[in-house]
């Protein structure tokens, strides 16, 4: 059965995400990359990308995801199209990837940006990595040269960090350094082996 032994892995636009997942994974754990499966089908299906959006979109058989993110956020239907068209493919292949595995029988992660919004994963644990609002924006200013209103648009897209944070099983505090985020990332390893531990007594 899928998503046995899965546990959810979400946050916000430059919460922290990526560095969590590098440091759980040193403590053992397998994940699962959503991001990395869209943008494969992304490419796969440019296509069917250009037949939606336009071939400008679309460069030698690759998606300009750049520019195509600036499209889709600036325009909830384009944003809805892609959603509708995508997520259905992007869930099959994590479907498949987590068969597989569940027969290590050992908690693994799979990180899925909007794994709350999309409410399509039969997965009953999560972790949130968390940063305020106002420390996402001035990261995403930082990492990817924002302006104070385009990453507000961004974050302001998704669903707020306040509200995943209570929807969380385990929450990561990414508000602070990478010696916070290391000493967060082995208290909430601890806990999810003893659950599970728990769970398959």
């Amino acid at each position: 059965m899928a998503f046995e032994y899965a546990v959810g892995l979400t946050g916000g636009i430059a919460t922290g995400k990526s560095s969590t997942i590098m440091l759980l994974s040193l403590h053992g754990f397998r994940y699962i990359d959503a991001d990395k499966i869209a943008h494969e089908l992304l490419d796969i299906h440019s296509g069917t990308i250009a037949l939606l959006f336009g071939a400008q979109y679309v460069n030698d058989g690759k998606v300009d995801r750049a520019a195509l993110g600036k499209l889709i956020f600036a325009e909830q239907e384009k944003k809805a199209a892609l959603e509708n068209y995508l997520h259905p493919l992007i869930y099959q292949e994590i479907e498949k990837q987590a068969t597989q595995l569940d027969a290590y029988r050992h908690p693994y992660l799979v990180d899925i940006p909007l794994l709350y919004e999309t409410n399509r994963y039969p997965i009953e644990k999560s972790v949130v990595v968390y940063a305020p609002k106002e420390t996402q924006i001035e990261r995403l200013m930082k990492r990817d040269g924002f302006g104070e209103a385009e990453a507000r648009q961004r974050i302001e897209n998704q669903m707020d960090i306040e509200d995943k944070r209570l929807r969380a099983t385990y929450v990561i505090d990414n508000s602070g350094d990478l010696k916070q985020l290391q000493r967060e990332c082995a208290r909430v390893k601890d806990e999810i082996l003893e659950d599970f531990k728990e769970l398959h007594k």
